[in-house]
């Protein structure tokens, strides 16, 4: 069982909790490490199981071939974009940091957006009142170091 204290321990109006200052979770192990251990490794074991789901919902599902050559070269392209695409959402902002693969291509990949060229230079011009622009903004300065 572990025990991990509550940060926003106020609850709605007359729904009331058994125990309003911790969260108990409980696992079950047929291991020998020690509870602690045991702790990190499920936590571990979820942040994988999530990597895995995520890239079942997008590139994965769509393996091109039945030759495991092509199918090797696919599921590696696929892990390289899922880490560079992390990487922009850590660069862009705390709330992409933590979003899903899903989010950070609809948010920060496929913009709306309009390029212009003038005096041989390509401008980005954003929408005026899109939600995620100094996300993206923070990401243009990290990726161009401006």
């Amino acid at each position: 069982m572990r025990r991990v204290q509550r940060l926003n321990p106020a609850g709605a109006a007359g729904q009331d909790e058994l125990f309003t200052t911790w969260r108990h979770h409980g696992f079950v192990t047929n291991s020998t490490l020690s509870t602690v251990a045991a702790d990190e490794t499920h936590r571990d074991h979820a942040i994988i199981e999530q990597v895995i789901a995520e890239l079942k919902n997008g590139p994965l599902a769509h393996a091109p071939s039945g030759k495991f050559a092509a199918n090797a070269a696919w599921l590696t392209l696929a892990c390289l974009a899922f880490n560079v695409l992390r990487a922009a959402g850590a660069a862009a902002s705390p709330r992409h940091a933590k979003a899903r693969w899903a989010t950070l291509r609809t948010h920060l990949v496929a913009i709306p957006a309009r390029i212009a060229s003038s005096a041989r230079r390509l401008v980005l011009h954003l929408p005026t009142n899109w939600p995620w622009a100094p996300a993206w903004d923070d990401l243009w300065a990290t990726a161009t170091a401006t």
